[in-house]
């Protein structure tokens, strides 16, 4: 009896250390943890000279490639079965009309809602004009925006193909995820580029951290390393197409994992920037840093994530405040600048409609992933609204801006009332007929809580 006693001592310890050395992570269990996931990716870099998105200065289209850019998407699939797609994109902006048109066909072919699609500019300054996205920047003309129209139909059809193949590509994976940080953005609002040097004591706010979300294959090898960051790509401002820094920080994230496709996404960094800047050498620095960040998080302990997925939208009308009259409005379309065409575009459409808009409805979404939580925004927005949001749900979560439309920069209530670029003028940049109203702060942040709030009740 003592030595099957002892015999059976031995058997439970072996399987035991059978059981923990057989698996990377024995929490998880097969249904529990097992996620289903799809990668695909497509280059969007234009095969011909076409215009380059978020810049009032540059004066003609393209000029040649630093390097390619790219559309990637992320497709998942819960043990319930529900399914979604992150879209990442090698662009400044994408407007209202073509980002509604696109998802439209995708909910007809795949049945998915557009709380089960996300679409997000990494906001790089060297990518194409898309529509009509900051379109009373540009001094283009017919010809040029023929080019962007035609541009814009053939990444439309892209983009389509790209969430069928990320779908058709889905295989079991497991979802790790965690914050790293990295410090090269820079409170454009309160340090003035001009006058930094290497020992200047800089000023707030800021937000460095960096999300970083890995999907793992069966093999234990990563199939896509998801991360963000939030700070304009506005590195360069050259004449050639360039993911910027959050291109370069891809491209050395592939390099380190061989077989894994890299998606970064922009975060609320709408009044962040990477200072130094304007030279290639450092948009390099700067994804080298991304990239060691990311990969630090990658080769230290990471959360694995449940395999339950849920997904909640809702567009919110946000209001404009007064706008100028039309006898001054007329006065700013003396200007020869871009303000001048927006002032002659605004009289014209004011005479062709009667009115002036007076709200936008504007794009919040929330995905959980397990017990990760991923707040999504429109537009530019300013990085008080992050750290508003981590004071109330915790420093883990991830904050997503610039996804499903950029309509124009959203500053909150204390920077309309400050002034300045994103306060007071940015709106002309994307042709809003005024300024937001200052109430638009606690509207947005009120309907982020609703989503929350109604995910918890629903309980999907």
């Amino acid at each position: 009896m003592k030595l099957l006693y002892r015999y059976l001592i031995v058997l439970f310890f072996l399987m035991g250390t059978a059981v923990s050395y057989g698996q990377k992570d024995p929490s998880f269990s097969p249904g529990h943890f097992v996620w289903k996931a799809g990668v695909a990716r497509k280059t969007i870099t234009p095969s011909t000279s076409v215009w380059m998105g978020g810049y009032a200065s540059r004066t003609s289209p393209s000029e040649g490639a630093v390097h390619d850019l790219w559309a990637k998407a992320l497709a998942l699939e819960d043990a319930k079965g529900l399914r979604s797609v992150l879209v990442t994109l090698d662009l400044v902006a994408i407007p209202k009309d073509f980002s509604d048109k696109l998802r439209d066909k995708i909910k007809k072919t795949y049945g998915l809602e557009k709380a089960q699609i996300i679409l997000n500019c990494s906001h790089t300054h060297s990518g194409p004009v898309v529509g009509r996205a900051l379109h009373y920047i540009y001094p283009m003309k017919t010809g040029d925006w023929h080019k962007v129209d035609e541009y814009t139909g053939e990444l439309e059809e892209m983009l389509f193909e790209l969430v069928g193949e990320s779908m058709k590509n889905m295989k079991p994976a497991k979802i790790y995820t965690q914050n790293g940080i990295t410090r090269f953005q820079v409170n454009r609002r309160n340090n003035k580029e001009n006058e930094l040097t290497g020992t200047t004591s800089l000023k707030g706010p800021n937000d460095y951290a960096v999300p970083v979300m890995k999907v793992e294959g069966t093999d234990g090898n990563p199939i896509a390393i998801v991360f963000g960051y939030a700070c304009h790509p506005t590195t360069l401002s050259m004449n050639r197409f360039s993911g910027d820094y959050p291109g370069f920080a891809q491209i050395e994230l592939e390099k380190m994992y061989p077989g894994a496709t890299a998606l970064f996404f922009q975060g609320v960094g709408a009044d962040q920037n990477p200072l130094p800047r304007r030279t290639i050498p450092l948009a390099k620095q700067y994804g080298k840093q991304l990239a060691a960040a990311v990969e630090s998080v990658l080769s230290g302990e990471m959360k694995p994530q449940e395999s339950r997925l849920r997904v909640k939208y809702k567009e919110v009308d946000i209001p404009l405040a007064q706008p100028l009259t039309i006898e001054q409005m007329q006065e700013v379309a003396n200007r020869n600048d871009f303000e001048g065409r927006w002032a002659k575009g605004t009289i014209a459409e004011y005479k062709k409609e009667g009115s002036f808009i007076k709200t936008y409805p504007y794009p919040i979404q929330y995905w959980k992933l397990g017990n990760q939580s991923l707040f999504v925004m429109g537009g530019e927005v300013l990085v008080s609204y992050g750290i508003q949001l981590k004071e109330w749900y915790g420093q883990d979560i991830f904050v997503m801006a610039y996804a499903n439309d950029v309509m124009g920069y959203i500053p909150s209530a204390k920077v309309i009332e400050e002034g300045g670029y994103e306060g007071d003028t940015a709106h002309r940049v994307y042709g809003l007929p005024a300024k937001w109203d200052p109430k638009i702060e606690d509207i947005i942040l009120g309907g982020i809580k609703e989503l929350v709030i109604n995910t918890i009740n629903t309980n999907q």
